[in-house]
């Protein structure tokens, strides 16, 4: 990372390299902004603003989180979308960047509806990676919980083992060896930063209705060997008054972004086209 701006106490560190179109990439969880550099790089003409979000890579989570937001586990510290989301604006506001396009892959995705809501005129289109609007399912509720538990006996090394093999689609998996290798050196949090995060995945909002209000355009890009966020469950974003392109990529896992570079860069570069107008 090349530089480093405050937030709500907390020193977060960001790249922005390139001119051109501004766009903010808002990378998943546990990774860092690594996650986005084989897209970026062949996405030409754009100005690329990459965070590491609060708590991953080389940003700091701060200290006061709240504590209850995450009824499941209610002592648990809670890093919110609403702070994730705060300190995307304050970096625009840092930057002097008064619009961009956004986009964002799984709680990336879940931060830019939130922008939506905080900011709307701050946002050009909003491309979603593997991201959905729907918040947790009871399963996935509980699996924060377990997640939270592991991470607090000491686990998450063997977690991020798991999420690894489990968010990688298996295409990539045989085709691509040394990717598992790669994502998982990546996975850059620390033990409190991890249940603040999945404290926080765990009471996000419902952004169904929020996708009912976006009036600029969106795209929507979905991995078919994605099981934690299914082409049914983006298929929602096709509601978005502002009109989406919508895009299954059969052969792509939650990471797809990482996967299958040229083909995610030869759709958004169709679609930045009509911002370019």
């Amino acid at each position: 990372m090349n530089s480093l701006h405050s937030s709500s106490g907390a020193r977060l560190a960001f790249d922005d390299r390139g001119t051109g179109l501004p766009i903010v990439f808002l990378h998943p969880t546990p990774l860092d902004h690594v996650y986005w550099r084989p897209l970026i790089e062949r996405v030409p003409g754009v100005r690329a603003i990459v965070p590491d979000l609060r708590g991953h890579g080389a940003s700091e989570l701060g200290v006061n989180l709240p504590i209850g937001g995450f009824s499941l586990v209610p002592d648990a510290p809670v890093l919110t979308m609403k702070q994730l989301a705060e300190d995307t604006l304050e970096l625009l506001d840092h930057l002097s960047i008064q619009q961009a396009v956004f986009t964002g892959c799984s709680i990336g995705g879940y931060v830019m509806l939130e922008l939506w809501r905080q900011a709307p005129e701050r946002m050009r289109g909003l491309a979603f990676i593997c991201s959905k609007p729907q918040p947790d399912t009871e399963p996935g509720s509980q699996k924060r919980v377990a997640n939270i538990a592991q991470a607090r006996a000491g686990g998450f090394n063997k977690m991020f083992d798991g999420m690894v093999q489990a968010l990688t689609g298996a295409t990539a998996r045989d085709l691509q060896p040394t990717i598992v290798s790669e994502l998982r050196n990546r996975m850059n949090i620390t033990q409190d930063a991890l249940i603040a995060v999945q404290a926080g995945l765990g009471a996000r909002l419902d952004s169904l209705p929020t996708v009912a209000t976006i009036n600029v355009p969106v795209l929507a890009i979905a991995g078919g060997e994605d099981t934690t966020v299914t082409p049914i469950e983006m298929d929602a974003f096709q509601a978005a008054p502002g009109g989406c392109s919508y895009h299954v990529l059969p052969n792509a896992g939650h990471f797809a972004a990482y996967e299958q570079p040229e083909k995610i860069a030869e759709i958004m570069i169709g679609w930045l086209a009509k911002f370019r107008q």
